[in-house]
């Protein structure tokens, strides 16, 4: 269990500096220790404060078939800046910020952490 948190952790680091990377508007100082820490926030922020949001719009997000998790997600972004070095120009850098972290994060889970979970199973 500690081993698959701080893989997790790892990831969220690695897809949170290729986000700030590939969309203009995110900004961040490019260390190592300042992905990890912006990372370890926003995993904690988003476990706590997201699940709570996820909780109470869940009405709207059936409604929209789960696009307004896009939403939430820029809510946490948001609260990770205001905890963080990671600054966010406006409300675009905001959205595609959210979109392409929670899509890049999920790619880098499935074929990072599950295969080295399915190895260590056996």
């Amino acid at each position: 269990m500690i081993r698959r948190l701080l893989l997790s952790w790892l990831v969220l680091a690695v897809a949170l500096a290729l986000t700030v990377w590939i969309i203009p508007g995110l900004h961040i100082h490019w260390s190592a220790g300042t992905f990890l820490i912006t990372a370890a926030v926003f995993g904690l922020v988003n476990a706590f404060l997201g699940t709570i949001l996820r909780i109470l719009s869940f009405p709207l997000l059936i409604i929209t078939l789960g696009i307004f998790g896009i939403v939430i997600n820029m809510a946490m972004l948001y609260v990770t800046s205001w905890l963080t070095s990671l600054s966010i120009d406006g409300i675009g850098a905001a959205f595609f910020g959210a979109l392409v972290l929670a899509v890049i994060d999920m790619l880098l889970q499935h074929f990072l952490i599950r295969p080295i979970e399915e190895r260590h199973r056996h």
